[in-house]
């Protein structure tokens, strides 16, 4: 569970990253969260950019 969930999209909205969901500070505090911790944050970085998709106006 060490990987970085970053994907090289580094463009930020509204303070989240819109490659991987992290704001600025849970992508510096990542290599210092603990297994469960990542876990946590990946699943709320994966509803944050969820909700995102649902905001965009096509």
């Amino acid at each position: 569970m060490g990987k970085n969930p970053c994907i090289k999209v580094c463009e930020f909205k509204e303070g989240v990253c819109l490659g991987c969901g992290r704001s600025r500070q849970e992508i510096r505090d990542w290599k210092r969260l603990d297994k469960d911790e990542k876990r946590l944050l990946l699943a709320i970085a994966d509803m944050r950019l969820l909700e995102a998709c649902g905001r965009r106006s096509y």
